[in-house]
């Protein structure tokens, strides 16, 4: 994709990555691809807002060249030193020796410890300001969205917020930058919902803080780091993300994630019986074969939904170990007060239950009830684990009211 201009003298010149098969080293994004959003102005002083990964040089650096020759560039601003964003400032630095890097006293410790680079970098402070000419530029710290270092950058004229990893998505740009022209603004949302279930979640109090701190800021475009622009309803992304973050302490959805494994289907037979019960009631179930998905789709629905319904068989004394991962990466997410209930096959002696208790417990999640059968389930038990499915979700609907 070509630069675009978002508003005169002001460009996006980011690139899709669609190689890339795990963000983070972790993360699966092989279907979805990933954008890296960074943005030109090209003013009497020329600034760059943010770079990209390493692998994307030479197509990044065309971008620049296409806009303004990169050995130009006066200023380059670190919103955030995650190398997806700041992992081309060697190759900047060899080509613009004089540009000046830009970012908080975090970002300057973290430049010599990544980069080694010590020289021509200038510390900003809150609501410090840089004059390019006929655009200022003003600089807003949010410490732990999602690094400590991190902060927003605010085109004043414009009201352009560059919001880095706040209010971004998975998801590369197919074709089209903004909100308005994307034909399929449901795709990025959910996108946008998984990214921030898998890099976001655990810095929620940060993320609320940033929204407080801006919200006297007139915002008529944000421009993240990852996904969309969004400048015919920039609001959207932002109310979204406040919904999300809110869910880290406050009420969730109600609904029930189930996540379930299985070695020889005895369980995933039970599995059917209990989502039976479960929609019987009337709630909405999401179903997860532990096994078969990452758990990254899984958190999305985790960090949601009210309640969690776990079937995994006893597994060498222990929890069906795809399923115990998924629980273990909840906590690490710290996702908690849920309301949740287990099932699963075993068959010479149980164990499954003490592990899930030694899971869920610390994230105070509420186990209101437990269904162990031995080797494949009888009729009698399946229309056991229909009603136990049913009175789960009775449950759910009653902690909502």
């Amino acid at each position: 994709m070509p630069p675009v201009e978002i508003k005169p003298d002001i460009y996006w010149v980011g690139v899709n990555d669609r190689t890339t098969d795990l963000f983070e080293g972790l993360w699966p994004i092989t279907q979805e691809g990933v954008s890296y959003n960074a943005y030109l102005i090209n003013d009497e002083k020329t600034a760059i807002v943010d770079l990209a990964k390493s692998t994307k040089g030479d197509e990044f650096l065309n971008q620049i060249d296409r806009v303004v020759d990169v050995s130009r560039l006066d200023y380059v601003i670190v919103n955030h030193m995650e190398p997806d964003h700041s992992g081309l400032l060697r190759t900047i630095r060899r080509l613009a020796p004089g540009a000046i890097i830009l970012g908080t006293k975090r970002t300057r410790d973290m430049l010599e410890s990544f980069y080694g680079i010590t020289d021509n970098v200038r510390v900003v402070e809150d609501g410090d300001t840089l004059d390019l000419g006929k655009h200022t530029l003003r600089f807003y710290v949010t410490p732990f969205v999602h690094w400590p270092e991190t902060m927003m950058t605010y085109e004043v004229d414009h009201q352009i917020l560059f919001a880095c990893d706040a209010f971004g998505s998975y998801g590369a740009l197919r074709g089209a930058i903004f909100d308005d022209e994307c034909t399929d603004l449901e795709f990025y949302e959910q996108q946008a919902l998984r990214y921030y279930a898998n890099i976001v979640a655990l810095f929620s109090n940060a993320v609320l803080r940033a929204i407080d701190k801006l919200g006297s800021v007139p915002v008529s475009v944000i421009a993240p780091s990852h996904g969309l622009v969004w400048r015919k309803d920039p609001g959207r992304i932002v109310q979204l993300y406040k919904k999300w973050a809110e869910y880290a302490t406050g009420p969730t959805e109600p609904g029930v994630t189930l996540i379930y494994g299985s070695m020889y289907g005895n369980t995933e037979s039970m599995m059917n019986a209990v989502a039976q019960g479960i929609s019987r009631a009337g709630v909405p179930v999401d179903i997860y074969d532990a096994a078969h998905t990452h758990a990254s789709y899984i958190l999305s629905s985790l960090w949601t939904q009210r309640g969690v319904m776990v079937g995994a068989p006893t597994y060498e004394g222990g929890l069906f170990p795809p399923v115990a991962q998924v629980l273990e990466i909840a906590g690490h997410k710290k996702i908690r007060g849920r309301l949740t209930a287990r099932f699963g096959s075993y068959g010479w002696s149980g164990g499954a239950q003490r592990e899930f208790e030694r899971i869920v417990t610390p994230l105070q999640w509420d186990i209101v009830d437990t269904f162990e059968f031995v080797g494949a389930p009888t009729e009698d038990e399946l229309r056991h684990g229909e009603e136990f499915g049913a009175r789960f979700a009775e449950l759910i609907v009653q902690k909502e009211a």
